[in-house]
């Protein structure tokens, strides 16, 4: 076989068309249907053969279609209004702009080890990239000042496809980066601009820097096959989650270390300001807190405690997984021959790195170093992507913070969202802006108003998403059928697919076994008559991946994939294969009810529902994730779960038994009560109130603004806190801390008093308690002396609480004080109380930061 060597020849457009690169290197176009528009425009049928890729159009072009197109005055005149269109959308001020400037960073890192910003640039595998992407793009909307860092992934995450059988096959298809919509970062020389790692071994990982303008945000990619470097350096960037063990852990040292190394030399190739705020979205980019340690300690001059102190107070940590499963863990040995040895940095010991992971807690492992511990150490605000999962995640953390209740866990929540110019259809979106002002879309109220949008429009606009959604599904099943084999005498069955006027319900996300795909089958008679029922019937669409390595995963799609090739029911349920974005921006809006039916609680967010509603889809889903938030009876309907129940199968039965009766007797019911014109119109009210009440919660414009005003403004006045003069402030925090640890052994609360209230207590009576502690050699400024009241158990647990702080009220000899404050009794009910002393620093983000406690004894 002939060795082949591969690369991409660009086009050289006329001078009159050289805006066109500009409009194609942007992602922009990904959510601007009008630039998309001037693309088709060039061919339509290119235009599709090339799936809407601008790039790729430009590439496809012959020489003699290029000069027609120059000498074309009114298509050139669309380029350089195009042009000027986004020129005006990257300078001009935007939302970020027009708030108070004091505080606001002027810069952050955004680090993820996915993107999923179109399908064009496939380098995403499931919610946490389209998090990502979504984020981005936001950010660009409103004007805030991100950079993006992560990996550029040779193939991909794959592509898949199915045996005859329903197996799940992967394909990993090569990227040729100058056949995507990246531009490598050069030096001033023209040279490729490139970090370095060193690896054990005397080995050294090298990538080069590619940048993706998603608006007005840059993107940065590293990419390690690149010649400089030996074979397996080159494969570290071959494939998204293609491995294990000491690959993902390379993976993750070039994001987070490497991460840091590209955003200063970008800082100094453009001139863009230095982040002061580094957001980790999820732990696999926790290698970047040592990585700014390290050049604190070696640039700077600070110790180990100091430069941690800086990098806690400016970085954010979000965590997307409820479940321990989900977190990445190393083997402690392993990490230490990277951070060790002959990779060992003056002031940077390996033990202190591996403390950062360290499993040190009760249920722990300690031979194991874990990403996301290590990111909540390094991260001074964390955060969940829901309020169910924020509390889930408090549970699930709280043995880095013993002593204290789980609702302390210093770690918040900020519900996802997601992006509507990329998952708005455009038929939907043009019949809004077409009758509603710009306020009525964005409060949603227009939607309510029946005189804006009739009850037939709505209809109508909701049948022809799913008639498109039908013609798409029709298309992908035939192509996967041959792939499959199968030959065309075998598929004339296949215009009887699915139907552009029967209930639709979708379900697609990736294919881990707490996703339950194959809940549906439970019971396949029943979910049989639903789908051939003569009066009311329903069709499923189904799609999603299993992790190449996850059998368990392919098994599910497998068995789903046997009933729907079963000839009395293959006309009503379809799975199609390699769910990406593309399928999605037609799935999401064709389907009238999205489902999803995790294991409560195991769904951290969930944003594929958001992207339902914003269609006019309703939402069929367990109370789990961002849906927990904001059902309200009318947007949707709750799939009620057998809480309690600990036989896996039991509780799956129960809980496949109440889908069933939903669909049937609730959502089916209420898709085909239709009034003398032909229209349901209950169902439309629920269409209304969802567009109305959903839509301005789940943007990703609100959630992004919700991490400036809460996460990332907090994050860089802290930062500037410690960093002043020479960071004297993360100094002094560092030593502080040091003091409190060692002399917290001393500190114990030696008596308690009370007193005040009546005989027979009453809301608004006053308590009055005063306690007696030692500080040893800390003194009063060190540490508030708190009462911790509200109602209590049977067993005399509090349950929810509030904390009242007392004042210092006597001075004794031996580091004694009394300290005193009054609590009034706001409820009724059983009533209870204890004090506590904590650490105090103007400092702290929280009262569980240094995680020490001293309690009254019980």
């Amino acid at each position: 076989m002939r060795a082949i060597r591969r690369f991409t020849v660009r086009t050289v457009l006329p001078a009159e068309l050289a805006d066109l690169d500009d409009l194609a290197h942007n992602l922009r176009w990904s959510w601007h249907a009008p630039t998309r528009d001037l693309f088709a425009s060039v061919d339509e049928a290119l235009w599709a053969e090339v799936a809407g890729d601008p790039v790729a159009l430009l590439g496809a072009l012959g020489p003699e279609r290029l000069a027609a197109l120059a000498q074309d005055e009114a298509f050139v005149g669309r380029v350089h209004a195009a042009a000027a269109d986004l020129r005006r959308y990257l300078t001009a001020p935007r939302w970020y702009q027009e708030q108070d400037k004091a505080d606001l960073p002027a810069s952050i890192a955004y680090f993820s080890p996915e993107y999923g910003i179109t399908s064009v640039l496939p380098q995403y595998s499931g919610g946490l990239g389209i998090l990502a992407g979504d984020h981005l793009k936001s950010a660009s909307d409103l004007g805030v000042p991100i950079v993006g860092v992560g990996l550029l992934y040779g193939s991909g995450y794959f592509k898949q496809s199915l045996t005859r059988d329903g197996w799940q096959l992967e394909t990993y298809p090569v990227l040729d980066p100058d056949g995507l919509p990246l531009t490598l970062v050069r030096e001033e020389d023209g040279s490729p601009a490139r970090v370095s790692i060193d690896l054990p071994g005397g080995r050294t990982l090298n990538a080069n820097i590619w940048s993706a303008a998603v608006g007005r945000i840059p993107l940065l990619l590293l990419d390690s096959n690149i010649p400089d470097n030996d074979e397996l350096a080159r494969k570290v960037t071959d494939r998204l989650y293609g491995g294990g063990g000491e690959y993902r852990l390379q993976q993750e040292l070039l994001l987070g270390v490497g991460g840091v190394r590209a955003l200063r030399i970008w800082s100094r190739l453009t001139g863009a300001p230095a982040p002061e705020v580094f957001h980790m979205n999820e732990g696999h980019a926790g290698f970047l807190g040592v990585e700014r340690i390290r050049e604190l300690v070696t640039e700077r001059g600070l110790d180990f405690d100091a430069a941690r102190e800086a990098v806690r107070a400016s970085t954010v940590f979000t965590t997307h997984t409820p479940v321990p499963a989900g977190i990445d863990r190393f083997e402690a040995r392993l990490v230490a021959q990277y951070f060790g040895g002959d990779n060992a940095v003056d002031g940077i010991p390996v033990e202190r790195v591996l403390e950062l992971g360290a499993e040190d807690y009760e249920g722990g492992d300690p031979l194991l170093f874990n990403m996301a511990v290590m990111g909540l150490r390094l991260g001074g605000r964390a955060n969940g992507v829901s309020l169910l999962h924020g509390d889930v995640s408090r549970d699930m953390f709280n043995g880095l913070w013993q002593g204290f209740d789980s609702a302390e866990v210093p770690i918040g929540s900020i519900t996802n969202g997601v992006h509507s110019p990329t998952w708005v259809d455009r038929k939907l979106a043009d019949l809004a802006a077409s009758r509603l002002t710009p306020e009525e879309i964005a409060t949603g109220s227009g939607w309510l108003r029946p005189d804006g949008v009739s009850d037939a429009e709505l209809w109508e606009v909701r049948h022809e998403l799913r008639a498109q959604l039908v013609a798409d599904a029709r298309a992908r099943v035939g192509s996967s059928w041959h792939q499959r084999g199968a030959s065309p005498a075998e598929l004339g069955w296949l215009d009887d697919v699915l139907s552009p006027d029967v209930l639709t319900i979708g379900f697609a996300r990736r294919v881990p076994t707490y996703k339950r795909l194959t809940l549906m089958l439970r019971d396949t008679d029943r979910l049989r008559a639903l789908l051939t029922d003569p009066e009311r019937p329903v069709q499923l669409i189904v799609a999603g991946k299993s992790h190449p390595a996850d059998d368990q995963g392919k098994r599910l799609i497998q068995q789903l994939v046997r009933f729907a090739d079963e000839p009395d029911v293959r006309h009503r349920i379809v799975f199609l294969p390699n769910y990406d974005i593309g399928m999605a921006q037609t799935l999401l809006p064709g389907c009238d009810v999205w489902l999803n039916n995790p294991l409560r609680p195991l769904e951290a967010s969930g944003t594929s529902g958001m992207k339902s509603a914003l269609n006019g889809g309703l939402n069929l889903s367990v109370l789990d994730g961002w849906w927990d938030e904001w059902f309200d009876g009318e947007n949707g309907w709750a799939i009620p779960t057998a809480d309690g129940v600990d036989d896996a199968e039991r509780r799956d039965d129960l809980e496949a038994a109440a889908l069933y009766d939903l669909i049937e007797h609730q959502v089916a019911a209420r898709f085909y009560d239709r009034d003398e014109r032909g229209l349901p119109v209950h169902w439309l009210e629920m269409v209304r109130h969802t567009l109305a009440t959903l839509g301005p919660k789940v943007q990703a414009t609100r959630m992004v603004a919700d991490y400036v005003r809460h996460l990332y403004v907090p994050a860089a006045v802290a930062g500037r806190d410690l960093d002043e003069d020479d960071f004297a402030g993360a100094r002094e925090l560092a030593r502080w801390k040091e003091r409190v640890r060692a002399g917290w052994s001393h500190v114990r609360v030696d008596h308690v008093e009370s007193g005040g209230v009546s005989d027979v207590p009453q809301v608004g009576d006053e308590l009055h308690v005063k306690a007696y502690i030692s500080l040893g050699d800390l003194t009063p400024q060190d540490v508030e002396v708190q009462v911790l009241h509200g109602r209590v158990t049977e067993n005399d647990e509090l349950t929810t609480f509030s904390v009242a702080a007392l004042d210092v009220a006597e001075t004794f000899e031996l580091g004694r004080y009394s300290f005193a404050g009054v609590v009034r009794l706001e409820a009724s009910g059983p009533f209870g109380y204890t004090v506590r002393i904590v650490p105090r620093h103007r400092g702290l983000t929280s009262v569980a930061d240094v995680g020490l406690v001293a309690n009254a004894a019980g």
